[in-house]
């Protein structure tokens, strides 16, 4: 049924989608077409040793070393990791603590810049992707720090390279950037093609894949015609424009939408033979692989209604959220800075929270802004409003009551909790206004939590 509903889906309405999702507003025109700008360095740039999935980096400066721009400062420390380069040419002040979105701090360089400096990247080493073998270019994706720059900050290297027995037929390129705000993607499109061909064409080499697809949302067709424009012929790289809709952008809901695939219940796009990648990301590949570099800088949107110049703007890595929004000047005070989208982004306590390789966008709310209003939470009414507008057909009324009840365990073993992927439909739609997304975040954290804890206690044993 689900397969027929899909198809009927999309007979009515042309491009390719997937099942349930929403549609929040989506505020793009304050920033689609402005072009990408360069931003001047701030003072002091605070780089953190973990901003991937995977183990942090290792630190290989010292305090009062100084650097160039583009130099390794700190080295991968697994192959799920990746080595940090520095950002700026300067002068590492120290070594130490430092804010994060998520609240805890981690250890970060504090890199103080030199102004006077030039700041040309002046480290490097060119090379020829198109000759180089499949470990090669995997070693050189890893070296350059590459990681998914849509918000996952999964290692670019590790998709290359599927599990034993899994074998990758096709790369999606994505293009959806399905969140409220953010347009960076949209930009890097239409701005830096060439770079995206080329970084597109290094992961086809290295998964092997057979081709490629490019998803843009419809909601930018002026970059599904600009890129349909400029690809070679004989390159086995399409593009595909669908439906506008949250969270088109997840890699599960793309491979649906445009593979009518479905990736298993705790499985990964590999198990379907596809690795995804954004734009952003296959961009920057195509820029820094075959020059030798590291990934120091990425494009960033700055938006929101506190905001009086928004853009999309070329943000060196470590740059503290409160000099970013000094340079685009805001609107009186902050009600709340968001990192990411407002859907899936992360609410910042500190404005000191420096730019990491995944975030995509600094939007800035007012106080009055209607999303910050307290809302009254009233008891579940059984309207079905989150089950229907759930992409991956869980029941998060259910799920909730569970949460409330702090049958955590439940959650999970009979309620596929951990399927969950956190994208806040259920909550947005929901007219008793509990906070779901909040419930399921919580109670993922205590499951881990319990997990480590039994983990633990069977090594002492």
């Amino acid at each position: 049924m689900k397969r027929i509903g899909l198809g009927f889906t999309r007979l009515i309405h042309g491009h390719k989608t997937f099942d349930h999702g929403i549609y929040p507003i989506e505020h793009k025109e304050l920033t689609a077409g402005k072009p990408i700008r360069r931003l001047p360095f701030a003072d002091e740039l605070v780089i953190p040793l973990q901003q991937h999935k995977g183990r942090a980096s290792v630190p290989i400066v010292k305090v009062g070393q100084e650097v160039v721009r583009g130099e390794p400062i700190a080295v991968a420390d697994h192959f799920v990791s990746v080595p940090m380069h520095a950002p700026a040419t300067g002068v590492i002040r120290a070594i130490g603590l430092a804010p994060t979105a998520e609240g805890p701090k981690t250890q970060a360089i504090f890199l103080k810049v030199y102004h006077a400096a030039s700041q040309q990247v002046l480290y490097g080493s060119a090379c020829e992707p198109e000759q180089m073998n499949v470990k090669d270019i995997i070693q050189a994706v890893q070296d350059a720090g590459l990681v998914g720059l849509g918000g996952g900050a999964f290692p670019s290297h590790v998709k290359m390279q599927p599990p034993a027995g899994r074998v990758i037929h096709t790369v999606l390129v994505n293009g959806c950037e399905c969140e409220p705000y953010l347009t960076c993607d949209h930009r890097i499109m239409l701005e830096q093609t060439e770079n995206l061909i080329r970084g597109i064409r290094i992961a086809l080499r290295a998964t092997r894949a057979e081709r490629a697809i490019i998803g843009v949302e419809d909601n930018k067709l002026d970059a599904v015609s600009h890129l349909r424009a400029r690809l070679p012929k004989h390159l086995p790289i399409t593009v595909e424009a669908v439906r506008t809709k949250y969270p088109q952008g997840a890699e599960k809901m793309l491979i649906t939408a445009l593979l009518d695939a479905e990736v298993p219940a705790g499985g990964l796009p590999a198990d379907v033979g596809v690795a995804v990648f954004n734009v952003g990301t296959l961009a920057q590949m195509g820029e820094l692989v075959p020059r030798g570099q590291g990934l120091i800088e990425r494009v960033v949107t700055v938006s929101g209604p506190a905001v009086k110049n928004p853009g999309n703007f070329l943000v060196p890595i470590g740059t503290p959220v409160r000099f970013l929004l000094d340079q685009v000047g805001f609107k009186g005070p902050l009600g709340q800075v968001i990192l990411g989208g407002p859907m899936m982004g992360m609410a910042v306590a500190s404005l000191d929270v420096p730019v990491t390789k995944s975030v995509s966008g600094v939007v800035a709310l007012e106080p009055e802004d209607p999303a910050l209003a307290r809302r009254q939470v009233y008891p579940c009414i059984k309207c079905g409003e989150c089950l229907r507008a759930c992409p991956v057909s869980l029941n998060p009324s259910m799920l909730g009551e569970l949460a409330v009840a702090r049958e955590y365990g439940v959650m999970a073993e009979q309620f596929n909790l951990d399927q969950c992927f956190e994208c806040g439909c259920c909550a947005f739609v929901c007219p008793s206004n509990i906070p779901l997304t909040q419930y399921f975040r919580i109670a993922k954290s205590i499951n881990r939590d319990a997990r480590r804890r039994d983990e633990a206690k069977q090594t002492q044993h």
